[in-house]
């Protein structure tokens, strides 16, 4: 791929996973005018991510990424982003104070809203339709009107976009995200729930030492740091057509940007070196990231990254692994040699969740809980017999009160799958269950930075 790019470059390759709009004069008018849309985010907030994520790639942090299967216009509200954004304060508080790491925040949130589909089509008895891809592109009841691809959602899913990240910068900036709150952050279901006192217990040590620093003169509020976060947005890059429209100059060093979302990936199903995601992305300057699953080849692997990162740039490309509980073992140790081997730079995040989908008995798709942490435990596992970083996890999350997912500390069953099953797509973690994994997964990096010989990690004990 040595030809020139340019954001449309795309339009020349193969792609998968794309609809068919039937109005094609539509879908230019309305892409047309995105391009007039003042962008999302700005190509310095993408840059400061991008050395976050350089730390990650040296070891030096964690990165947390998850939110939403898929984001829907009809469940848009306020509470609905603060429940997720509270829920992500406290895995992130979790990770950062029992894993004694810092910890780089990036949401799948503000644009994920496409979706890739294992088959074009979906039948309900005798009536099959086109399968629903995500809210930005056609709607998931199963009507034929409903179904059909229709341009116009884009402009809805910018808007929402456009709302939530607001929304987010001023819970990330306007003291919510101060430390004083950690008691606050306490969603009000998960107050009964198994792991309240382990994080009412971590609450606490934080509110010591932050009176300790007081006492020896110290003032927490001095620190922006303590007050405030950074936060970043993250999405799959599926509608390229919606993508390129938001690609733009930056007026300060002459890069193109995608401005839909700090971070974009490449799903599994996308990632063909020759296709057109993949030329999409190598083009711009985000962080980008891409999911590898069972099916990738090491040497694939390393074509794929010297066409993504080039230049070797460290926080540039995030490697995002996908293999289910029973295949990590098999899969992962050698993409890790071969990344190792010809000295790439890169973040090795774990996605436990993509891989150990199941249909439960009472027929509802699901994922279990001890699946999801033994690809967890089996991912740091293989990063320390190679001497790697097990550098992030990446999950579907939210912070209400579902029942998708069986297990966890309440032992979720087949059977309570009906009593709150309100995902659009794949199963989430409910609050309760993320903020467990979290505190296993806050171990399980405590012990990897053990055993790389950190004493500061020792006199966390």
């Amino acid at each position: 791929m040595s030809e020139r790019w340019t954001p449309s470059s795309w339009r020349d390759k193969p792609i998968q996973q794309v609809p068919s709009y039937p109005d094609a004069e539509q879908l230019k008018a309305v892409e047309a005018q995105l391009t007039g849309f003042p962008p999302l985010v700005f190509a310095g907030e993408a840059r400061k991510l991008k050395r976050a994520l350089g730390k990650v790639a040296a070891g030096e942090a964690f990165l947390l990424q998850g939110g939403d299967c898929a984001e829907s216009f009809a469940e848009h509200s306020a509470d609905n982003i603060r429940d997720f954004f509270r829920l992500f304060l406290q895995m992130a508080v979790v990770l950062t104070f029992a894993g004694s790491s810092p910890v780089v925040k990036v949401g799948r949130v503000a644009g994920q809203f496409a979706k890739p589909r294992s088959a074009p089509t979906e039948k309900v008895g005798d009536t099959e339709l086109p399968s629903y891809r995500g809210d930005i592109i056609n709607g998931i009841e199963f009507t034929p009107e409903a179904r059909i691809p229709d341009p116009r959602r884009q402009i809805e899913a910018y808007r929402q976009s456009a709302a939530t990240l607001n929304l987010l910068r001023a819970f990330a900036t306007g003291g919510y995200a101060n430390l004083e709150n950690a008691h606050r952050w306490m969603l009000g279901f998960v107050k009964d729930s198994p792991q309240s006192g382990r994080y009412n217990e971590l609450s606490e040590r934080i509110t010591e030492s932050l009176d300790f620093m007081r006492a020896i003169g110290l003032d927490p509020e001095a620190h922006p740091e303590m007050r405030a976060t950074e936060f970043y947005t993250s999405h799959e890059a599926l509608l390229l057509g919606y993508e390129q429209a938001m690609t733009r100059v930056d007026s300060t060093t002459g890069d193109w940007y995608g401005t839909s979302g700090h971070m974009i990936w490449i799903g599994d199903r996308t990632r063909q070196a020759d296709h057109a995601h993949v030329e999409y992305c190598r083009g711009i300057k985000n962080p980008i990231g891409l999911k590898c699953g069972p099916s990738l080849k090491p040497d694939d692997l390393i074509r794929l990254i010297d066409l993504l990162s080039p230049n070797n740039e460290p926080g540039r490309l995030t490697l995002i692994s996908r293999f289910g509980a029973d295949k990590v073992g098999d899969s992962l140790p050698a993409l890790v040699r071969a990344v190792q081997r010809e000295g790439r730079s890169v973040v090795w995040s774990c996605d436990p969740m993509h891989g150990n989908t199941v249909k439960a008995g009472s027929g509802y798709k699901t994922r279990p809980f001890d699946m999801i942490l033994s690809e967890v435990r089996d991912f740091f596992a293989v990063h320390q017999a190679e001497g790697t970083h097990a550098g992030g996890i990446h999950l579907e999350m939210t912070g209400k009160n579902v029942t998708e997912c069986t297990g966890g500390a309440r032992a979720i069953s087949d059977d309570e799958l009906r009593d709150r099953y309100h995902t659009h797509c794949d199963p989430r973690l409910n609050a309760e269950q993320a903020l467990e994994l979290a505190f296993l997964t806050a171990e399980l990096l405590k012990k990897e930075k053990l055993a790389r010989g950190r004493p500061d990690v020792e006199a966390a004990e």
